[in-house]
């Protein structure tokens, strides 16, 4: 546009700060739909976050380090009701277990879905930065704990 380079961190407050400084119509637009959105994101999140103190099956989840009031109910939204599982371990069967798709005739086994696989992941790393030698840390080599 006008060939302006601003130092710093885009979309800081100090950066957002000297965009405005700018008085350019344009970019103020943008900023304003930016500010709205970002409002709205945050008042989402409180609602959620909301709903998760609510729920004890989610204040359970999240006792457990690296678990969010996010991944708390993303968990039991992909379980379900609970009581359909007779014991823990076909819980455990169900929460790994492979993904499967129908394509006409043909059946496709895949691995486990990829929105809990990035949960669960997320979850084990927070736990080993929160407890290195806890119970998910003693199971990596020594190399791998310091990569996070």
């Amino acid at each position: 546009m006008y060939n302006i380079k601003i130092d710093g961190t885009p979309f800081t407050k100090e950066f957002i700060k000297t965009l405005r400084e700018l008085n350019d119509y344009k970019i103020n637009g943008y900023l304003n739909v930016l500010e709205v959105l970002n409002k709205e994101i945050e008042d989402i999140s409180n609602r959620i976050k909301d709903i998760a103190e609510d729920n004890e099956d989610a204040k359970l989840l999240m006792s457990i380090p690296g678990i969010s009031f996010y991944s708390a109910l993303f968990i039991l939204s992909e379980i379900g009701d609970i009581n359909r599982f007779p014991d823990s371990g076909h819980l455990v069967l169900y929460a790994i277990a492979p993904s499967t798709r129908y394509s006409g005739n043909k059946v496709y086994h895949g691995l486990v879905t990829k929105q809990l696989l990035k949960v669960d992941t997320q979850i084990k790393w927070a736990n080993i930065r929160k407890e290195s030698n806890g119970t998910v840390g003693n199971f990596l080599p020594k190399e791998e704990k310091g990569k996070r």
